[in-house]
């Protein structure tokens, strides 16, 4: 298996001066050299035969022994250096300061037809940046995160990308809960890639600490190799560069909006540079529609990170790291005119995006109100977002009477439909029938355009849990049907037809399928 190794990263930028992998504070660095931990009983489970392709590797290279102990932590690939990197954070809106690679490993720097890919255990051990925990991860979530990474990607959301999950053959001391009942479960690993995993927080550190030289340094190589388009590094660039960002992170936060996505942990230290979705933990995808709805167990008091509340925590967290940048250039003013910028944008983008949803094409100046009174009505009662928005595509405009026929496989209860919540679903029913009159499209165009943007299949947690527990007893099969499946979320392949369904009432409260904690 040759790759063709093209680091950057840990060549190009400060390297921690301390060898040794001790819990510590790594100053005046971008990221500490370490190596994985080794495993005791490596075992592949399942391989993304696109990021193989990606990487320019072939599937029989993904059948050796060598391609099982380099992605496991048992070899490391010649003339490489794996490290971890160093950034800080806010987490839940209070500065953590230094977080870290806590247990993320990058193996090495990947180009292949002219693409760049960093590739990165997580889960293979200790680094400088562990604080108290062990730098492992379990088995639940390593599935969860390669699953929902590959899906997110072709439900054309930006995000990090997964090529291989692999049982360490070592248990793994877990408080799922965090109620005081650890138990030990199956360590495993997920190997990440992206073309950088590069954070808000990894610049927030270097501002914090007052360390503006290696501040510099970190952004003038992030605008060389990721950015190169804005020019030579200067004042006016380091603005642009911050407005592309701010553009980034509102169009993956519009793409979580559309398809019912919540993060659950949009921490600094989890926000991508490049605007892709990164660190797969407690997230989930809406069952009912509900702005107040947080998959964290840790965020479920103040509902922070709420499905509603995701375009907010994106601006604050784009004023964090303006605050960051801000000694590369020393004015305010360029950046609030970015950040406020973001308020409008997101209002236009939000229109648009769901205009796209109900297969609105033409200007309306009422399609504000026409959405505004369909989410009103999706809150009356329990409403699956995922499967109403599915088969509003099949509502005719002539025939506005049936149009709440169509939707009544999204109501978790029908006994809940009152005569004046019908009235009310009838009356946005007609109104809608008058707006789609005004379109061109006919209706096979208009089902299809919607069926474009509005999945038939997404990960929901109860299916990853399914997933987990097979797994948990040797059975990887699961995996690969639901790899499979998500790989086609807008088409309508009937063989998959019993994921097309609401969430079963056994999942409501079960842990894993409702909400997740953190380890999780």
């Amino acid at each position: 298996m040759k790759l063709n190794i093209k680091d950057r990263f840990n060549i190009e930028l400060p390297a921690d001066s301390i060898k040794e992998n001790s819990r510590r504070q790594v100053t005046n660095a971008c990221f500490s050299f370490v190596s994985p931990k080794p495993t005791s009983n490596p075992e592949l489970i399942h391989v993304s035969p696109e990021i193989l392709e990606n990487l320019g590797i072939t599937k029989e290279e993904a059948k050796t022994e060598k391609f099982l102990n380099l992605f496991t932590g048992n070899a490391v690939y010649s003339n490489t250096k794996p490290y971890a990197m160093c950034y800080g954070g806010h987490q839940f809106g209070n500065w953590a300061g230094q977080l870290g690679d806590g247990r993320a490993i990058n193996l090495f720097e990947i180009e292949h037809k002219n693409k760049h890919w960093m590739v990165q255990l997580k889960g293979a051990g200790e680094t400088p940046y562990s604080r108290s925990a062990d730098g492992l991860a379990v088995l639940r979530s390593s599935i969860r995160e390669y699953l929902c990474s590959e899906a997110m990607f072709h439900l054309g959301v930006p995000t990090t990308r997964a090529l291989s999950l692999a049982l360490t053959g070592d248990n793994v001391l877990r408080d799922v809960m965090y109620n005081g009942n650890p138990a030990y479960e199956k360590g495993a690993i997920v190997t990440r890639v992206a073309p950088s995993f590069l954070r808000f927080g990894s610049y927030q550190i270097f501002a914090a600490r007052q360390d503006h030289d290696t501040l510099k340094t970190l952004v003038d190589f992030t605008i060389k190799h990721h950015f190169p388009h804005l020019g030579k590094p200067s004042k006016s660039i380091y603005i642009d560069f911050f407005k592309e960002v701010a553009e980034l992170t509102l169009d993956m936060i519009i793409h979580w909006q559309r398809v019912g996505f919540v993060h659950g942990v949009m921490n600094t230290d989890n926000m991508s540079i490049l605007g892709l979705t990164i660190d797969y933990g407690p997230y989930g995808w809406l069952e009912g529609f509900d702005y107040g709805w947080t998959p964290n167990t840790t965020d479920g008091q103040h509902r922070r990170y709420r499905y509603g509340n995701q375009p907010n925590i994106g601006l604050w967290n784009l004023y964090q790291l303006a605050n960051a940048l801000y000694p590369l250039v020393e004015e305010v003013e360029p950046f609030q005119v970015i950040l406020d910028s973001y308020k409008t944008e997101f209002d236009a983008k939000s229109l648009t995006m769901m205009q796209a949803k109900l297969g609105l094409v033409k200007e309306d100046v009422f399609d504000k109100s026409l959405i505004q009174e369909l989410e009103d009505n999706l809150l009356l009662v329990e409403t699956d977002m995922t499967i109403f928005f599915r088969n509003l595509s099949d509502f005719v405009p002539q025939k506005s009477s049936e149009g709440l026929k169509i939707i009544e496989d999204a109501f978790y209860n029908l006994d809940e439909l009152s005569e004046e919540i019908k009235q009310k679903w009838q009356n946005w029913f007609n109104r809608y029938a008058s707006r789609l009159e005004q379109e061109d499209l006919t209706g096979k165009q208009r089902k299809q355009h919607m069926n474009s943007v509005n999945p038939k299949y997404v990960l929901r947690n109860y299916m990853a849990q399914l997933a987990i527990d097979d797994a948990d007893k040797g059975d990887y099969g699961l995996i690969d049907e639901l790899f499979k499946m998500l790989k086609n979320p807008y088409d309508e392949q009937p063989e998959y037809e019993k994921w097309f369904a609401k969430r079963p009432e056994w999942a409501r409260h079960k842990v894993g399928c409702s909400m997740l904690s953190c380890s999780s």
